[in-house]
């Protein structure tokens, strides 16, 4: 069996890709390989950002490994938030003032479609880099809906739905997430690895 490093601590995340990934390989965490530092994350694009973080964890902990990024596009805001979704209003990494900035920003504009776009890269089992994306596309809403998920899931509502990611649960969610996307392309390319 195959062991690679999924970028996070959140347990909650490696199990959801493991039970994509079925059990020709077996997922270990940043803990696992007693990677205790912060990622780097200095890049002005997702892919950018994902393929920094697996180098750091494949040249350091000599561990195949794949990181991802995901960022909120929206429109009218030239593709912002973006990259920097997580510190849209700050460094302080707030969901609530996160929304509240998107909200204002858009008050002047009609447009409000947005796309929710997650990029996975993959680092130490071939001899080049692999990166695999997932993207929502969707629309702002212009107030909050409902109480699950995190991040902007309250404000944005995928194409052909009538409720928000945070309107959903989990299982729901997942069917059409821009990550559950990238997963599924990720599942497949390692499903047909031959070491």
């Amino acid at each position: 069996m195959i062991e690679i490093c999924f970028a996070t601590n959140n347990k909650h995340k490696i199990e959801e890709v493991q039970a994509a990934l079925g059990n020709q390989f077996r997922l270990i965490s940043l803990d696992e390989i007693n990677c205790k530092e912060e990622l780097p994350e200095t890049q002005d694009t997702l892919e950018g950002n994902a393929l920094q973080k697996a180098n750091y964890v494949f040249q350091n902990y000599a561990t195949p490994c794949f990181a991802d990024d995901t960022g909120l596009e929206v429109s009218a805001l030239n593709n912002a938030p973006g990259v920097y979704s997580a510190r849209y209003a700050g460094p302080q990494r707030n969901s609530d003032d996160n929304i509240e900035l998107l909200l204002s920003n858009l008050l002047a504009h009609k447009n409000r479609s947005a796309q929710f776009r997650t990029v996975i890269a993959l680092v130490g089992l071939t001899p080049d880099p692999s990166l695999f994306e997932g993207v929502v596309k969707g629309i702002i809403t212009p107030e909050r809906h409902g109480s699950h998920g995190f991040g902007y899931d309250p404000v944005f509502m995928p194409e052909g739905r009538q409720h928000t990611f945070a309107q959903m649960d989990l299982v729901q969610k997942n069917t059409l997430s821009h990550r559950g996307l990238a997963v599924k392309k990720l599942a497949s390319f390692l499903k047909n690895y031959k070491p």
